[in-house]
């Protein structure tokens, strides 16, 4: 298998979800960068910069790769469209608040439609030219974020655990007044055991699922038993994918010799279950 440089700290976890999908296809199809150049019609480059996380792959260069190597393309399109609004949420953003200039109010919310929430834009008051200018750029930065909030919730429902649900990130709440509080999160029972060659916690037996740092369920639970097992403490057995799990994930990456990128995927599996 190639032998990956690290992606960027910085880069938005959507993107790099994509990039890692990415490599993984080019890694089980056996081609060389050069080869995979030669079927796709995209230069060696291009490909090194597309999987480098430096830039954004074309849909045709993504449906051009999950030819080659047999993938689906349906899964890789849609990992490349949340990428692509993710980035553009960026770009928009970055320009629709500059700050706020004299003769102008922040107000108002717009309502996030696929996540349920809401999230505050600023609004400039009627200021001459500037003000349509302005209030243009907020809407083309609103729609980018209703956009990626959308795809997000997609990508989620293909990539779920091994029961078909998609794993949401922990969500805290108050508790009512003069109720009694209550832990801050389930705790699980590690039960490893060895069967059939392999080890097994008995909270998942899943070796596909995609886990990365804000996902939480059963899975998680069964990656922090094996992380245990293997030498690698994550903290709490908490059901929580978070900084601590990633950490441990990471090292026992780079153990084994795999793409550290802190993300649990077939390969990881593979590793974990011995």
């Amino acid at each position: 298998m190639s032998r990956w440089k690290e992606l960027p700290a910085e880069l938005d976890p959507r993107v790099r979800r994509l990039v890692v999908c990415l490599r993984r296809a080019k890694d089980h199809s056996g081609l060389s960068m050069r080869q995979l150049a030669a079927k796709t019609g995209y230069s060696a480059s291009s490909w090194e910069r597309y999987l480098g996380g430096r830039s954004l792959p074309p849909r045709e260069a993504v449906e051009a790769l999950a030819s080659v190597t047999g993938e689906d393309p349906v899964r890789l399109l849609a990992l490349r469209d949340v990428a692509a609004a993710a980035r553009t949420g960026e770009h928009a953003t970055s320009e629709a608040r500059p700050g706020t200039a004299a003769g102008e109010t922040v107000a108002g919310t717009v309502a996030g439609t696929a996540a349920g929430e809401t999230v505050d834009v600023p609004v400039p008051e009627e200021s001459g030219r500037r003000g349509g200018s302005f209030r243009t750029a907020v809407a083309a930065g609103v729609v980018a974020l209703v956009l990626a909030a959308s795809s997000l919730v997609l990508v989620t429902r293909l990539t779920g655990d091994d029961e078909g649900r998609a794993q949401p990130p922990p969500v805290s709440s108050a508790a009512p007044a003069g109720a009694a509080s209550g832990p801050s999160a389930p705790s699980y029972t590690c039960r490893v055991e060895r069967i059939d060659g392999r080890w097994y916690a008995g909270l998942s037996r899943t070796r596909e699922a995609i886990l990365l740092n804000g996902h939480a369920g059963k899975a998680v639970a069964e990656a922090q038993c094996l992380l245990h097992r293997a030498g690698y403490p994550p903290g709490d057995i908490d059901g929580i994918y978070g900084p601590l799990t990633e950490r441990a994930v990471k090292r026992l990456q780079k153990r084994a010799g795999l793409v550290v990128d802190g993300i649990v995927g077939p390969h990881t599996w593979k590793v974990l279950r011995g």
